[in-house]
């Protein structure tokens, strides 16, 4: 792995805004990452089916609460503040140009902050950034960062390296289905309590 691909996060965050895409470390798996502007490059990088949507990741609530397009349901909110920083995407209804950037022609988004603290740092001078797990598709996820750049030579990481330990499986899918209630799609590092798989 070339030293000159580990970036600082004031520097990465720099080159993510411009166009450039970046693999930074989560409390799960290391990330493809891009901002939702120029996502578009993640799913030519990954070579992964067009109908496969990507994950939106910020530092905070807040500027995940203004990327969905739509005033946050209580039960989602409960859901938020239990599970995150966490192992947790929430697919909530959503709206506006996050959506067509990250799940064209849906009404839904992926969202999740990381329990990842040197992530959150750049999540926060960066914005936030849409996000898939660093592989080629249909191969196994990368663990290590070192794996992350074998897959993508010469997208820039995050540095400091080494990356904090991250625990190795996706994070639990859940999904706010038209019933009103959550549906689990995919069972990952964390479930919610009353919530099966």
């Amino acid at each position: 792995m070339a030293q000159d691909s580990v970036t600082s996060a004031p520097l990465l965050a720099a080159r993510l805004r411009g166009g450039e895409p970046a693999l930074i470390p989560t409390d799960t798996l290391p990330a493809l990452a891009a901002t939702p502007e120029h996502a578009q490059q993640l799913w030519a990088l990954k070579r992964r089916p067009a109908d496969k949507p990507l994950i939106l990741m910020g530092a905070d609530l807040e500027p995940l609460q203004e990327a969905l397009g739509l005033a946050w349901r209580q039960e989602w909110l409960a859901m938020a503040s239990v599970a995150w920083p966490g192992a947790l995407t929430l697919v909530l209804p959503a709206r506006g140009p996050a959506v067509e950037s990250l799940n064209p022609g849906a009404t839904s988004l992926g969202l999740r902050i990381p329990a990842c603290a040197v992530t959150r740092e750049l999540l926060r001078l960066s914005g936030p950034l849409a996000t898939t797990s660093a592989n080629v598709s249909g191969s196994p996820a990368a663990t290590t960062a070192a794996a992350a750049a074998a897959c993508f030579p010469g997208v820039p990481l995050l540095g400091p390296l080494p990356w904090p330990e991250a625990g190795g499986l996706a994070s639990t899918v859940l999904a706010w289905s038209d019933s009103g209630a959550w549906q689990v799609l995919r069972a990952g590092a964390y479930l919610p309590p009353g919530l099966t798989p």
